[in-house]
């Protein structure tokens, strides 16, 4: 089993940057798959990045490739994700979430493949 809590969101003007932190607890955090979702209200939980455990391959959402950029340090038990160049839609809760299962192309998108989630993180981004 593992825990994730979430830290880093805040307030910033559109082009601005932000760098969220997800510390995971346990001693087998290498063994899982991570992503990172956004949910902004009145909308569905939406896909933003994944990093395989397997080879460390990283896979973005159309809507941030480019912008936002995912981390691991297994040594420290912590995920990482830098936005760049943020634009007002990007205003959501980001959630870490974490997969005891090896996911593939389709499965890593959804939510839920995922077992373990943070309690969330807001990201506000202003015009």
């Amino acid at each position: 089993q593992v825990q994730l809590v979430e830290s880093g969101g805040g307030l910033v003007q559109a082009g601005g940057s932000l760098r969220l932190s997800c510390a995971a607890s346990g001693r087998t955090f290498s063994s899982y798959d991570m992503g990172w979702f956004r949910q902004a209200p009145g909308k569905e939980r939406e896909f933003v990045v994944a990093t395989s455990r397997s080879d460390g391959g990283t896979y973005y959402a159309d809507s941030v490739k480019g912008r936002f950029t995912i981390s691991r340090d297994n040594a420290k038990n912590m995920v990482y994700l830098q936005l760049n160049s943020l634009k007002p839609e990007d205003t959501a809760v980001y959630y870490c979430a974490a997969s005891s299962s090896l996911l593939g192309k389709y499965g890593r998108r959804r939510p839920l493949s995922y077992d373990y989630w943070g309690q969330g993180t807001q990201v506000t981004v202003s015009s």
